[in-house]
């Protein structure tokens, strides 16, 4: 068996349109107009797909598959069962694989979505934001209370009974009373998994350039942390800086990443992490952003836009800044075997983290303390390479 076969791999699929680029999204995400280039688009993700499997050579069956954009739920149930029918011939999909389609409140309907049940896809991740219209619109969403409320109903009609739903916290003239009310609703709708972050202003966003006015510093802390005891009271978990869950409800795709492990990335802009045959040779890569680019590519490997190793001078930092974010913290152990490196290549940087009472080492254990989780940055800093 070689090194690489006991490392989980998942697939991302990337599809980059919307029905309005939010003020705040810093994803690749294009607005689109006219018709959808449905089939064009999936025969370019298989081919792409195709080539991501030759090239790194990988056998490993895939773990789980999240459909991220953008917004997936645009595209229709048919093209979806296509697209994981045909994946399944190209690279072996565990039976068991969690399989999750993201979704805008704005695109639901119980037929349509009884349909992507039917296709394959058994969690949903549905951006609701905020239950409040006031806010919604501050955000620039394309969807109302009334529609969010929907979402997570229609959600279980489907039969559903695996959804996240999505809020956010900090927003412009929001407060702790419009935060406690959103999490209650979405406590109310029953959901699986609630992801519950701060709004931040990210580069190259209409927010950044014109930013509006957010809560002081105090009032979103507060916000964050009655919420978060709101959510315990109610059995949702948090085993990760913005991930809350019932029991055995966790993020199966995210955790993938979250512990290191490897994804393959497909569509435009989707980026992937891959290590090959060893544990020293790994790979990130990208795809083209731009949609036009993506499919007018001659051959999927022009897809690539970039590829580039990791250096074991990199490994800690990369290894630190997805497992820190968990609740659970890592095993000294699981770190020597995921990155080749020896234990000691995280000193003295980790002792100077403990001695601040940032992370806690017990028996081995690796893990924030409440007030590192706060400061996770500040941990990360000590593992930057200079």
């Amino acid at each position: 068996m070689k090194p690489t076969d006991s490392i989980p791999l998942s697939l991302y699929i990337h599809f980059p349109w919307c029905l309005k680029k939010c003020p705040y999204c810093d994803f690749n995400s294009h607005e689109f107009t006219g018709d959808l280039p449905e089939q064009n688009y999936i025969n370019a993700l298989l081919t792409d797909l195709e080539q991501d499997i030759n090239f790194f050579k990988e056998s490993r069956p895939i773990e789980s598959i999240f459909m991220g954009g953008g917004t997936p739920s645009l595209f229709s149930p048919e093209a979806i069962h296509s697209l994981l029918e045909n994946i399944k011939k190209l690279i072996p999909v565990k039976s068991d694989a969690e399989i999750t389609l993201e979704a805008n409140p704005s695109t639901f309907e119980n037929q349509k979505f009884s349909e992507f049940n039917s296709a394959g896809i058994n969690r949903l991740s549905i951006g609701i934001q905020s239950f409040n219209d006031s806010l919604l619109k501050n955000l620039g969403r394309t969807h109302n209370s009334q529609m969010a409320l929907n979402a997570g109903e229609i959600a279980h009609s489907a039969g559903f009974t695996n959804f996240n739903l999505d809020l956010m916290f900090g927003l412009p003239q929001g407060s702790l009373k419009s935060s406690l009310c959103d999490i209650q609703t979405a406590i109310s709708l029953k959901p699986s998994h609630i992801s519950f972050y701060q709004l931040t202003l990210e580069p190259n966003t209409y927010f950044h350039k014109f930013p509006p006015v957010l809560p002081a510093d105090d009032d979103i802390f507060q916000m964050q942390t009655i919420c978060q005891q709101h959510l315990k009271d109610h059995h949702y978990q948090q085993y990760e800086i913005s991930a809350y869950a019932q029991a055995n409800k966790q993020c199966r795709h995210n955790l993938n990443y979250w512990t290191f492990a490897d994804y393959l990335g497909i569509g435009a802009g989707a980026h992937g992490k891959i290590t090959q045959q060893t544990t020293d040779s790994r790979y990130r890569y990208w795809k083209l952003k731009s949609p036009q680019h993506y499919l007018s590519a001659a051959h999927s490997e022009q897809r690539i836009g970039n590829r580039t190793t990791i250096a074991a001078i990199e490994l800690p930092l990369e290894y630190l800044m997805n497992h820190l974010r968990l609740n659970q913290g890592f095993m000294l152990s699981d770190y020597k075997q995921k990155t080749g490196l020896p234990i000691a290549s995280l000193y003295p940087a980790l002792q100077y983290c403990i001695d601040l009472k940032l992370l806690t080492n017990h028996r081995g254990m690796v893990r924030c303390t409440p007030q590192g989780w706060n400061f996770l940055d500040r941990i990360l800093e000590q593992f930057c390479v200079d």
